[in-house]
């Protein structure tokens, strides 16, 4: 989607003189580089997310998709040649840990295959144990383990994958006792006991009855909450896969089916891998879209929302954002296209340059009454002087910054002369706020203005 005050060659043009004028203003600026909305992780591709809490931070594992070219994958398909790990302790910063394996550095693993999947992490026996799938030399997938003494790794992949397991998707589900299981997918989903050094089965794998019979079953997920244990899944139900679950009194079952955790992407993603996660308690899950590759699903990108249990243990359903869930300082850039709530009708999101995603969006609002609300905005003790904003206008017109409600009080007010280039703008703070509020970002009068971000300085 090309923004409404300009055509897609004037903004790339705009966007390119803004990218070279933008490295000295960075300079000048307090502004932070917070990934505190979906989706997490700009500067990569990013899938398959399992989040564990560790040493106190939540870290993600996720698979890494990479763009297919000549010689390195499959044309039209999922490409992934390596893991890395992001850790948080606000889910707001994410500090990329880089890579800590890799297909050609799996002894068993074929090294051009580009088929390192959803993968998963556990802590026992004073060593952190990272699962993985990967194609074999031998052929097929197998599931291997990679040991480190840290979440982040140096990790140390074992010379064979755990015998008797052909499938992916693997999932280590450690009880209240110390036994552990490990769940994977081949068609439909298994279970099995593992011994204690978690690097072989203490057992035969067996298929989990009573789930969907019809459509692609994979990516099982499991943790436990007041004594139920939750068997959570992507499910083909349709056309496209959904989240759903199963609960029973033990890890191996039987299993009960619940119901739908997420309904199917409505960006037309064919995939949404998961997992679920406690954290300074609350519950989160974690999944991925295609926020950064609209028009390729194989190119994925994860995010965070919030996730919530009834009275009787039942999964609320979860109906995705933008906003995700971490909380953003006031002074970095708001990134008010990712937002918690928007008006009926004047507001539009789409890239500020269609070529490169990663460059992020801008909401276009249009008319007056028309509002964008961005929430958990964190105004700390000290002196605020300024609002800032970067935005253009066709028209010209003005901005009004409200705290807490669209009518509530005045921020400050932001005029952008008529024209259709990118400009900074700023304005004296009416108010000064303290502690944590929501932000709504206003039309005054009838007008068309595009904002990047606002921040206060």
């Amino acid at each position: 989607m090309a923004l409404k005050l300009v055509s897609e060659q004037q903004l790339k043009i705009f966007h390119f003189k803004w990218r070279s004028w933008v490295c000295v203003l960075a300079t000048l600026l307090p502004f932070g580089n917070a990934f505190a909305t979906n989706p997490l992780i700009m500067d990569q591709f990013t899938a398959d997310p399992t989040a564990r809490v560790f040493e106190g931070r939540v870290y993600v594992y996720p698979s890494h998709d990479i763009p297919v070219v000549p010689g390195k994958g499959r044309p039209d398909w999922f490409c992934m040649e390596d893991y890395h790990v992001f850790s948080s302790d606000n889910l707001t910063d994410w500090k990329d840990h880089g890579v800590i394996v890799s297909q050609t550095n799996v002894p068993w693993a074929n090294p051009t295959a580009y088929s390192m999947w959803a993968p998963d992490c556990v802590f026992k026996n004073g060593s952190y144990y990272f699962f993985f799938p990967a194609i074999a030399k031998a052929g097929g997938f197998r599931i291997g383990v990679s040991v480190a003494d840290k979440p982040y790794g140096p990790f140390r992949p074992e010379a064979e994958p755990i015998e008797g397991v052909r499938g992916i998707d693997p999932c280590v589900f450690i009880d209240k006792d110390g036994s552990a299981y490990l769940y994977y997918s081949a068609k439909k989903i298994y279970v099995a006991k593992l011994k204690d050094s978690l690097l072989a089965l203490d057992g035969t794998p067996a298929v989990i009855d009573n789930l969907p019979t019809k459509g692609l079953l994979e990516g099982a997920f499991v943790f436990e909450r007041n004594g139920i244990y939750y068997l959570t899944y992507p499910h083909v139900e349709n056309t496209r896969e959904r989240l759903e679950y199963s609960t029973s009194s033990h890890p191996l079952g039987p299993f009960q089916q619940r119901g739908v955790i997420m309904d199917e992407s409505p960006t037309g993603c064919w995939t949404v891998h998961h997992s679920i996660v406690e954290y300074q308690g609350q519950w989160y899950l974690f999944y991925h879209d295609k926020d950064l590759s609209p028009d390729f699903d194989k190119n994925r990108s994860i995010r965070a929302d919030r996730l919530f249990f009834d009275n009787d243990g039942a999964i609320k359903k979860v109906i995705p954002t933008l906003r995700g869930v971490g909380i953003v300082e006031a002074t970095s850039k708001l990134q008010i296209d990712r937002y918690s709530a928007v008006s009926e009708k004047g507001a539009t999101v789409s890239f500020l340059d269609r070529a490169n995603p990663r460059d992020g969006w801008a909401i276009s609002l249009e008319g007056a009454g028309s509002w964008v609300r961005f929430d958990r905005v964190l105004f700390k003790e000290g002196t605020l002087n300024n609002l800032i904003a970067r935005g253009a206008s066709s028209t010209g017109g003005v901005v009004e910054v409200h705290l807490d409600d669209a009518a509530g009080p005045v921020l400050g007010r932001i005029s952008f002369e008529k024209g259709s280039q990118w400009k900074i703008a700023r304005t004296k703070l009416e108010k000064v706020p303290t502690g944590l509020h929501d932000i709504f970002v206003t039309l005054s009068g009838n007008a068309m203005i595009d904002v990047d971000w606002i921040s206060f300085e």
